[in-house]
């Protein structure tokens, strides 16, 4: 069986695409005998988990360690959920894992992201790592990710999504994302402003809790930055590669980490600096210089969108913004739109290839009804139209864009990974706008 072949079985073992509980993947681990040697690092939380993935990988790269990072959802290919060493995983090198998971399960129905975790988590288990990293899916109570003990927690910034699993307000967002906490270890929170249940969680547990102005701090100016912790200093920081505004929150919960598992995982100033510099994520307010310009994220629930809409508007001047967006259609889509639509001129809605997706008519459909009931702070005269896949949406756009404007294509991951399939877009001017299309390279 290749991959493929395993992702399609997968699918189609349970009748559920998520089916909250730990019990099923504690019993394989239990039965595979899967653990780690070396320390691991659980990052859970609404938004920045990617980015604090990517900071601590990139980080301990630096340092000389050889790492091991499970990080999701996927932009293109399935593999790139692995990576050892800064690179995703040859395909061919999960099968026996996923082998593997198929001969412990028996008759077990695993949901796929329980069968895809295990299989990943062998993977890197086979590996003679210094550092994991899990990056936690949904919650993080009955996650998957969370059969295993962290030596180190991390809870980014909290907010609400997937309200109908994790409740709806803060409280019980943070509540559920706190149990990735254990007894005696350390859990950094670097939400400036967390519910109050992740303290009351760490209390109860007797996790050794590492908040955001309390335990460490960052502060710093135009040009460079710093950071204090408990018992170490950082001075003299270039700002992250990745760009946007939440990033220094990121990186500041990224060295509290480092700063508890110093025993463990010491590091230098030179690494610290040389990994903020060269951390890449895709997808994560990824600018891609071109005429027209072209930037890339994944933002899918209100919070992460405000955070865009800000970037946006730090960016500079530009004529015109035309907008791809493709979503699932259990999102907030009314708070979505109305916390970007200030700022977009033109409107290309995408279908994406899932059952989750909603349509590109229903996209337009609610846009034009929010519009109507004056719920949209939208300019006169914006464009709406609809496009098949994102990919298609994307050659419309640059299609109709001048040279000095932007396109940005937001939503879902399927979203983002639609337009990158064949490679990074490159938008390039022309004499005339029929030529002004996109042309897909294989750069990064």
């Amino acid at each position: 069986m290749t991959l493929d072949d395993w992702l399609a079985r997968c699918e189609r073992l349970h009748p559920k695409e998520i089916d909250m509980t730990l019990e099923r993947v504690q019993r394989l681990r239990e039965a595979m005998g899967l653990r780690f040697e070396a320390p691991v690092v659980m990052v859970a939380g609404t938004n920045g988990k990617g980015s604090t993935c990517a900071m601590l990988e990139s980080i301990a790269l630096q340092a000389g360690y050889k790492v091991g990072l499970y990080i999701k959802p996927h932009l293109v290919h399935f593999q790139e959920r692995c990576r050892v060493n800064g690179a995703p995983v040859e395909a061919d090198s999960l099968l026996p894992h996923f082998e593997a998971v198929e001969r412990a399960r028996g008759d077990l129905a695993l949901t796929y992201f329980e069968f895809t975790t295990l299989a990943i988590m062998s993977r890197l288990a086979a590996e003679p790592l210094d550092l994991v990293i899990l990056e936690v899916g949904l919650g993080g109570r009955l996650d998957a990710v969370n059969c295993i003990d962290a030596d180190c927690s991390v809870i980014t910034s909290i907010d609400l999504d997937h309200t109908e699993f994790l409740g709806p307000d803060r409280e019980s967002v943070g509540r559920e994302k706190a149990h990735i906490m254990r007894p005696g270890r350390p859990v950094v929170c670097s939400d400036p402003v967390p519910p109050a249940a992740i303290a009351a969680h760490a209390a109860a547990v007797g996790a050794d809790l590492r908040q955001l102005g309390r335990d460490f701090s960052y502060g710093g100016d135009r040009q460079q930055w710093q950071w204090a912790g408990r018992g170490r200093r950082f001075s003299g920081l270039a700002y992250p590669a990745l760009r946007g505004v939440n990033q220094l929150l990121n990186a500041s919960g990224v060295l509290a980490v480092f700063e508890a598992l110093y025993e463990r995982l010491p590091i230098s100033a030179q690494a610290v600096r040389t990994g903020l510099a060269l951390v890449e994520l895709p997808g994560r307010f990824q600018v891609v210089p071109g005429q027209p310009a072209l930037v890339l994220d994944v933002a899918h629930n209100p919070h992460a969108v405000a955070a865009l809409a800000q970037n946006l508007d730090q960016m500079g001047f530009f004529p015109r913004t035309h907008v791809v967006f493709g979503a699932m259609a259990d999102k907030d889509l009314a708070e979505i739109l109305a916390r970007i639509a200030p700022l977009v001129d033109s409107w290309h809605f995408c279908g994406l290839p899932l059952p989750r997706a909603a349509t590109a008519a229903a996209l337009a459909e609610r846009f034009e009804a929010l519009r109507a009931e004056g719920k949209l702070k939208s300019p006169a005269g914006v464009g709406v139209q609809q496009h098949a896949d994102p990919a298609s949406a994307l050659a419309a756009a640059a299609a109709a864009a001048d040279p000095a404007d932007r396109i940005l294509v937001f939503g879902s991951f399927y979203t983002v990974g639609g337009v990158l399939k064949n490679g990074v877009p490159r938008l390039m001017s022309a004499a005339s706008p029929s030529t002004n299309k996109p042309a897909a390279s294989s750069s990064s």
